[in-house]
């Protein structure tokens, strides 16, 4: 009845009648034929919430995401005041020559994801930093007290010198990553960003070298094609035939966000697809896959055992193989190793008695020969073909040569420089200007640099190493091979302690330390364990850049939305103003706040607008319009806020070698598959890698697997992907997002079966090495003998030190493969039926991480 009391008529309920109500309605005259009943029209407001802004009440600033999650595209914040009210994405009329609507295969829309389109929730968290804290409580305890900026900074600067003049220039580890403090002004970048930069040029610098998504990609990039740019654009994958998803779900791991667009292309045109993967994916059942499942840790078996099918029935491209290649078989190898072992020897068994046929590979790999035998046929003989060999099968122990394995068999079938082909390792594609921040010899200074989830092994059991307990990097100096004293650590731009592998031994390690300093927007797992809190404005409160991470060729601008919360401040600032505080104590850092910022006055932690302005000013004129053709002005990218790339054809890694003769940028300007340095080492012990690495594509097994005798005792293989709903960490304690999703492990429903227990039963997942509690959701869409458990749950430790939130890091070994490969996907566990409590997101509970994490004490 409240539509009829909003139209003014009161009677009572009793009195009201249908009659009444047409009446009112101008039903019952219309009926009768005597015309609608006149009222005075009213404005609706029949809204959810009030205030509900309109888009001509609002003011529309045009910015981006910032977290590496495969994308990095536009949001459009709505603003009232300086309150942002909304978010929306791309639509087609912000670039040169957009319309509403405009959405091209040269020119797609960068259109955000859920996570993107989530960020107020984040923005305007109860757990925002808002000020300066630093600890009171016992590390990891969580308590903590507001500070000023002054009292914070001054610390912090006396601390770092106390360090370094006590403990030498290796006492602060630098962690920072690419987590939230991305754009080619305010970067957080693990080996050359606005941290390195700044303890590089204090003096005191330990590194974390390896890379946690892709290392042992990396390594396998730069080994076999001397680049890291070795990826096509996806808007390629459009003209494959076949595309072969091998570990890779590009419904939730996707590059450069068009990814779906360029895929469903392919699919139109006829294009057949195939995954390889422990569990069947959503992106297998988009693209009607073939589903191919796999033990974890043995894809080089298996491609291995491909490869045997493809030579020896002389299905590979030799005429490809002796113009581009080197080390495939007995007439490719180099001159000074002739005699030595070539690929095609390795798979043919010819010198070690074992050929690496099918069969060989089913019985390590559990994929029938007969299903090996088809997948060889049919990527060798369906051009172009695209074998995207992901990252994930690569992030296990020796992952380098799954990668390896993969180069080789896409180079033998000649798929590599082909338009919709693929050469894809790391898989960077077109180069970006990245960096708009003062760039010069102290970029990258260290003083020791380990293997990055290495740290806690050499705080644990300094100074009893060896340098290849740590991966410790070569130098040229007296500090060659010398164990890092690490006293203090930073964590910029990541929440690693939450994400590395091993956390319980992390745990250890951080109570040996005398600083413990974290920079971040909210309060995360690693901020509870820190001594000083530094608030980090968000990219909608700095002015800066966006990158398109991965892959993509545009640039976003993102303009200070609205002003820092609180008392936030971005990066640069906070470490400008360290800068000129520590060269008030330390005699030895002249100048360091000028030289750090050389556009910049003091007045920077203040004021950064006129400064940022001016620095990216001169990348975009010096760097973006003189190195890469681009004519639009500062002013107009501005006011557009983005600058989308267009070329003549998809861009193609290494066309320009295959089809026009340009050498490779290897040492022997071809694809090595046979690499000529690493033969050439003979003492691995003084490398960074520690332990031998053998020149060509090899099987190895893992240090666990479900072919190990561990299986009696730890029967699962435990792998941890991405989740959809966040990036790594980042997210998790975003309400919206948590409403769609649990954090469970996943088995198949045999082994369910066989345990007891079903969906929504809470479980325990455990090794030697930690325990976390979960519910179990059970499915038949996993192989059985794997469980699956998304990496990023924020840790919560019980009293006895159990994780109940689900983090597979506290199972995972922090023993790295030589090449530096993270073993987060070489994990053997157990799982059981528990009374153990699982303890869900604070949304779940009614309680925000801020009533643990006081900001009163």
């Amino acid at each position: 009845m409240n539509s009829v009391l909003d139209a003014g008529v009161t009677p009572s309920a009793t009195e009201t009648t249908r009659r009444d109500f047409l009446k009112v309605m101008g039903v019952g005259a219309g009926l009768a034929g005597l015309g609608g009943l006149t009222m005075t029209p009213k404005d609706a407001k029949a809204f959810a919430y009030e205030p509900y802004y309109t888009d001509d009440q609002l003011t529309t600033v045009v910015t981006s995401c910032a977290h590496n999650c495969g994308s990095r595209h536009m949001l459009v914040a709505h603003k009232k005041g300086d309150v942002i009210v909304r978010l929306s994405s791309d639509d087609g009329r912000y670039q040169k020559g957009g319309f509403f609507g405009k959405d091209t295969v040269d020119e797609p829309q960068l259109r955000a994801c859920l996570r993107g389109r989530s960020y107020r929730s984040r923005l305007y968290s109860p757990e925002r930093l808002l000020y300066p804290m630093m600890r009171v409580g016992k590390r990891g305890e969580g308590k903590f007290k507001r500070v000023s900026w002054d009292e914070a900074l001054d610390f912090v600067a006396r601390k770092m010198v106390e360090l370094k003049k006590t403990y030498g220039p290796t006492a602060l580890l630098d962690q920072s990553y690419a987590g939230a403090s991305y754009g080619v002004l305010h970067k957080s970048d693990q080996i050359e960003g606005l941290l390195g930069r700044f303890l590089g040029m204090f003096g005191c610098r330990t590194n974390s070298w390896s890379v946690p998504s892709y290392q042992g990609t990396t390594f396998s990039s730069r080994i076999t094609f001397g680049t890291i740019e070795d990826g096509n654009e996806d808007d390629a994958y459009a003209h494959s035939k076949l595309i072969i998803m091998w570990g890779w779900n590009p419904a939730y791991t996707f590059h450069g966000g068009n990814t779906f667009y360029y895929m469903r292309m392919a699919k139109q045109r006829g294009c057949k697809f195939v995954l390889v993967d422990p569990q069947y994916t959503d992106s297998a059942s988009a693209y009607d896959a073939w589903w191919i499942p796999i033990r974890p840790n043995t894809d080089a078996a298996m491609l291995a055992g491909m490869a045997h099918v493809i030579f020896t029935e002389n299905l590979h491209d030799q005429a490809f193989i002796d113009k581009f290649v080197l080390g495939m078989d007995a007439g490719t190898m180099p001159k000074d190793y002739a005699d030595a072992e070539s690929f095609k020897d390795y798979i043919l068994g010819t010198r070690d008695g074992t050929p690496k046929s099918p069969e060989w590979a089913e019985a390590i790999c559990g994929v029938s020969a007969d299903d090996i035998r088809k997948l060889a046929r049919l990527y060798a003989t369906t051009k172009p073909a695209a074998l995207k060999a992901s990252w994930a099968p690569g992030r296990a122990a020796y992952g380098e040569q799954y990668n390896r394995m993969a180069a080789a068999v896409q180079a033998m079938t000649g798929n590599i420089g082909k338009l919709g082909g693929c050469a894809e390792g790391v898989g960077k594609a077109w180069h970006s200007e990245s960096v708009a921040y003062p760039y010069d010899e102290y970029a990258n200074v260290w003083y020791a640099s380990i293997k990055s989830d290495r740290w806690a092994h050499c705080v644990i059991n300094y100074p009893k190493l060896k340098r290849e307990d740590v991966g410790l990097w070569p130098r040229e100096d007296e500090l060659d091979g010398q164990i890092p004293n690490i006293r203090g650590i930073f964590w910029q731009g990541s929440d690693w302690f939450n994400q590395l592998t091993n956390i319980n031994k992390e745990i250890q390690a951080i109570e040996k330390l005398d600083l413990v300093v974290c920079l971040d927007s909210t309060i995360t797992p690693s901020g509870i364990w820190a001594d000083v809190l530094f608030p980090v404005a968000t990219h909608f409160e700095r002015h800066d850049v966006a990158l398109p991470w991965y892959k993509g060729h545009y640039y976003i601008h993102r303009p200070k939305v609205i002003q820092p919360l609180g008392e936030s401040k971005s990066d640069f600032q906070i470490f400008t103003e360290l800068a000129y505080r520590i060269e008030a104590l330390d005699p030895t850092v002249k100048n360091f706040g000028k030289r750090y910022n050389p556009r910049a006055t003091r007045d920077y932690f203040r004021n950064p607008d006129a400064v940022d302005e001016a620095y990216l000013v001169a990348w975009w004129k010096g760097k973006v319009q003189a190195h890469q053709g681009v004519t639009m002005s500062w002013d107009e990218f501005k006011k557009r806020g983005v600058y989308k790339f267009t070329f003549k054809e998809p861009l193609v890694a290494f066309r320009a070698q295959v089809e026009q003769g340009e050498p490779f940028p290897t040492g022997s300007g071809k694809i090595e598959i046979f690499s000529p340095y690493l033969a050439g080492i003979t003492d691995w012990t003084l490398t960074q890698y520690g332990a031998p690495i053998p020149p060509i594509p090899r099987w190895i097994e893992p240090f666990e697997s479900l072919n190990s005798p561990k299986t009696k005792d730890f029967p699962f293989h435990l792998i941890s992907p991405h989740p959809r709903w966040r990036t790594h960490s980042i997210f998790h304690n975003i309400p919206w997002l948590r409403e769609t999703y649990d954090q469970e492990v996943t088995v198949n429903a045999s082994d369910a079966r066989r345990l007891g227990i079903q969906t929504g039963d809470t479980v325990e997942v455990w090794n030697e090495r930690g325990t976390c509690v979960v519910p179990v959701y059970v499915t038949e869409r996993c192989l059985p003998g794997v469980a699956v458990l998304f990496e990023g749950a924020w840790m919560d430790l019980d009293r006895d030190g159990v994780d109940r939130a689900g983090n597979p890091d506290f199972l995972t070994l922090d023993e790295p493969s030589p090449a530096g490969a993270f073993a987060y996907n070489t994990v053997l566990v157990n799982i059981r039926k528990t009374e153990l409590a699982h303890r869900p997101g604070w949304d779940q509970l009614g309680a925000a991480r801020s009533t643990v994490f006081r900001r009163d004490y």
